[in-house]
């Protein structure tokens, strides 16, 4: 797709914004972005979390929060038009488990999507707990690898995150896994409705200390994979189109060997209609990685951003609705940090009450849970000591904003597709969510701020399979559905 790949005159127009430093606002300091409001949680006893994703587990249309339970139950969080009660059954709440990451994806193909949910109970290697891939079948929950005809498929190796890809283009979701100490794995489910580890012939079954991962297209058309690692350097999986993937890291710049990976997202950061990306290494220096128009990455983090923390999940999202990302770092152990463009770099700005400097951050999600425009903030902490979540609203403001969930040809959300937004003013691009942050998933939906812009042009959706659609002149302030094409 052209306004990916950028021609001549956009090349020039990127090189002109990294030295003019005007592909980002100068918005106002001193205003705190996000305000507690953990109350609307209606039950919230302290506990072991870990991952948490965003996705449509009863099947009305809305999203919930999936929370992975570490020796105690999962959650399913909903947002009833007062609070976040819970929802959770026992077959999803699976309390005698050790859940960490979880992903959702349509797996089957039938329209709704299946959710992945990954249990270590172990550092590394060999593990006793196997992971549940959870499927609705009539009435009730049915967890595929627990049926006899799966049992072989089971991962007994200890992972950390998961996420959903879509090598083929085909609106049918494998999961790919980050192992640590044995062979990353992608389930798919085959035509003899039995699961596969089809990781071998699709060239991605590495071993190392597997981290953070994000599926998104990255370096080709379709469905790359990014994951970030401990004890070895990173790999970068681009996708060949014929649903297998070469290695490519250490080729365009992104190997970073020597540092242990954590949160990571996908973000275009400097306007130029190219995703790049953000991670956070483990008390190490923080990446912030430009994808120059030859494809080659560029790590650009100033000090502050770079300093060494204990990190775990990283989001980019536009919480004020300014039309621009902000970059949240969430920590265990100490201050969450968040940063924003000032003054010509990007700078740490004032977190509000989501910082928790005794919060013992483990994982985190985004998602507009009142249908209101405006992200929310779900944290979820654990690991080192129990402690319950927390819910962070921004602050309202009048900016406008822009909702678009583009779906499968099934019906399904379309994760992994990537919409682009422009108006009169400037153009922005956003991935639909497959797996991010570390152990977590976002919300399935392109969320744009327009600031004080009223006018969209035009939105250009690409799905996985290099499909496109443009839809003209959408009113603003408001969620679009977008269907498969044809």
């Amino acid at each position: 797709m052209a306004w990916l790949k950028g021609k001549n005159s956009e090349d020039l127009a990127y090189h002109q914004s990294l030295e003019s430093h005007e592909f980002l606002p100068q918005p106002s300091d001193g205003i705190p972005m996000f305000c507690d409001c953990s109350s609307l949680i209606q039950f919230n006893p302290p506990a072991l979390f870990y991952g948490v994703a965003v996705c449509d587990l009863d099947r009305d249309g809305a999203f919930e929060l999936f929370v992975c339970g570490f020796r105690g139950p999962n959650r399913v969080l909903k947002w009833n038009g007062q609070a976040l009660v819970d929802l959770v059954d026992d077959t999803l709440a699976d309390a005698g488990r050790m859940a960490i990451g979880v992903a959702a994806g349509d797996f089957d193909g039938d329209g709704q999507e299946e959710l992945y949910v990954l249990n270590t109970d172990t550092f590394g290697g060999r593990k006793r707990f196997g992971d549940r891939l959870f499927d609705w079948q009539g009435s009730r929950w049915v967890d595929l690898f627990s049926l006899p005809h799966n049992q072989d498929a089971l991962n007994l190796t200890a992972g950390r995150s998961v996420a959903c890809v879509d090598r083929l283009g085909r609106g049918q979701y494998g999961f790919f896994v980050a192992n640590y100490g044995g062979p990353m794995r992608l389930y798919e489910l085959g035509s003899n409705q039995m699961i596969a580890d089809v990781a071998p012939e699709a060239g991605v079954n590495r071993i190392t200390g597997g981290r953070g991962l994000v599926a998104v297209p990255l370096v080709s058309q379709r469905m790359d994979i990014f994951a970030v690692n401990e004890q070895g350097p990173n790999f970068l999986f681009r996708n060949r189109g014929d649903g297998t993937f070469e290695e490519i890291a250490a080729e365009v710049g992104l190997a970073d060997p020597n540092e242990h990976g954590r949160g990571v997202a996908a973000v275009d950061l400097d306007g130029d209609g190219r995703l790049d990306l953000v991670y956070g290494n483990w008390e190490g220096p923080h990446r912030l990685w430009i994808q120059t128009p030859s494809g080659i990455f560029k790590n650009v983090a100033p000090p502050e951003l770079a300093r060494p923390s204990r990190i775990r999940t990283v989001i980019a999202a536009d919480f004020d609705n300014d039309g621009y990302p902000e970059l949240f770092f969430n920590n265990i152990g100490e201050p969450n940090r968040l940063f924003g463009w000032r003054s010509g770099s990007w700078q740490a700005i004032d977190i509000g009450e989501a910082a928790e400097p005794q919060g013992l951050g483990t994982g985190a999600a985004v998602a507009d849970v009142d249908g209101d425009g405006r992200l929310e903030l779900l944290i979820a902490h654990g690991e080192s000591g129990a402690q319950p979540l927390s819910f962070y609203r921004p602050l309202a403001n009048a900016n406008n904003w822009l909702r678009v969930l583009p779906l499968t040809r099934q019906g399904s959300p379309a994760r992994g597709a990537l919409v682009r937004l422009v108006t009169p003013g400037r153009l922005q691009i956003r991935p639909i969510d497959a797996g991010s942050g570390y152990l977590c998933q976002m919300e399935p939906v392109a969320h744009f701020g327009l600031g004080s812009e009223t006018v969209v042009k035009e939105i250009q959706i690409q799905w996985p399979d290099g499909k496109e659609v443009q839809v003209v002149n959408p009113p603003v302030n408001q969620l679009l559905r977008i269907p498969y094409p044809g």
